[in-house]
């Protein structure tokens, strides 16, 4: 899931690229485990800042327009290039593995239950 440059300009300046986890929410559904990617993406040579969200959790339906809701917990490494696409998907790869390790420690499970993921009814949300 990706965010609009609009919400990527709106990111803190200061928020140092690589690969965070956290918690997201699609809508008003349930809360999973993330992985967050901020910065250039070197491999694919990217020429503008991205923030990409990889939701660990298998959707049934596309979710293009709702609202993703995300908490970034902690940071897991710095942004870096890969000779091919085989050592990027073995690196995201670890990357999730490490993401569920941290988000199953206890001081990092009660923030799922977080009120923020929770929308009031019927009110509108900024984008």
């Amino acid at each position: 899931a990706n965010f609009s440059e609009q919400v990527v300009e709106s990111f803190p300046a200061d928020i140092s690229t690589g690969i965070y986890y956290g918690w997201a929410c699609v809508g008003n559904g349930d809360v999973h485990k993330m992985v967050l990617s901020v910065g250039w993406n070197p491999f694919y040579k990217n020429i503008k800042k991205s923030v990409e969200t990889h939701i660990i959790h298998t959707f049934k339906d596309d979710f293009y327009g709702e609202i993703l809701s995300i908490v970034i917990i902690g940071y897991i490494r710095s942004e870096k290039n890969f000779s091919s696409s085989e050592a990027l998907i073995s690196a995201i790869q670890e990357d999730i593995e490490e993401a569920k390790r941290q988000l199953d420690l206890p001081e990092h499970l009660k923030l799922k239950e977080d009120n923020f993921f929770h929308l009031p009814e019927g009110k509108p949300v900024n984008h």
